[in-house]
C-alpha cells in the first residue's frame, strides 16, 4: 500500500466523521476536517506524481472516489441541515449519478467509456468545493458572507448543468459510434 492510498483511505474514513459533525451542527470541526482533506488530497496527488513508485492503478480509481464521496455527503448533509437549498443538492447528486449510470450502461452493453476529466467538469469541482467550503465556514466561523454564497450557488449549479450536459453529449457520441473491432 504506497502513501497517497493510505493519506487517500483515511480521507475516505473522514467522511461518516465530517457527516456526524454536520449533522451534530459542530460546523466549526466539520469546517476544520473539510479543509485537512481538501490539503491531504493534494498532498497525495503530489506525493503519488513526484515520488517514484507512489503512483498506483488502486490510487487512480481510489482518489476520485474518495473526492466524490466526501463532496457529495457534505452537499447531501447540507441540505439535510437546511444550509444549502434542496435544488441544489439535488442537481449536483443527479450529475453524479447521470455519469456513473451512463459508465455502468456502458459497461453491459460492451462499449466502455472512456472517462477523461473534462475541463468544465474540473471547473465544476472547483466550484463545488469552493461553494461547500464557504458554506462550512460561514458556518463555523461565523463570517457573513451576504449574497457571496447564494452567488457562489447559482455558479455551481450552472457549472454543474454544464458539466451533465457536455458527458450526456460525449456519452452518446461514444454509445451512437462505430463499434471497436467492427471493422466500420
Amino acid at each position: 500500500m504506497t502513501l497517497p492510498n493510505i493519506i487517500t483511505l483515511v480521507r475516505l474514513v473522514a467522511v461518516p466523521v465530517v457527516v456526524l459533525l454536520l449533522m451534530d451542527r459542530d460546523y466549526g470541526a466539520a469546517f476544520a476536517l473539510f479543509v485537512a482533506a481538501g490539503i491531504s488530497d493534494a498532498v497525495d496527488g503530489a506525493i503519488a506524481r513526484h515520488v517514484p513508485g507512489q503512483a498506483s492503478e488502486l490510487g487512480r480509481y481510489l482518489d476520485p472516489v474518495a473526492d466524490k464521496a466526501l463532496l457529495v455527503s457534505i452537499y447531501v448533509t447540507l441540505g439535510i441541515v437546511g444550509a444549502i437549498p434542496a435544488w441544489l443538492v439535488l442537481l449536483v447528486v443527479s450529475r453524479d449519478v447521470l455519469i456513473v449510470g451512463g459508465v455502468i450502461l456502458s459497461w453491459i452493453v460492451t462499449r466502455p467509456v472512456p472517462i477523461v476529466p473534462l475541463l468544465i467538469s474540473k471547473t465544476n469541482t472547483a466550484a463545488q468545493i469552493l461553494f461547500a467550503a464557504v458554506v462550512l465556514g460561514e458556518l463555523g466561523l461565523g463570517i457573513a458572507l451576504g449574497p457571496v454564497v447564494p452567488a457562489l450557488g447559482w455558479i455551481v449549479a450552472a457549472l454543474t448543468i454544464g458539466s451533465a450536459a457536455a458527458y450526456l453529449i460525449g456519452w452518446a457520441r461514444h454509445m451512437a459510434g462505430p463499434a471497436e473491432g467492427s471493422g466500420a
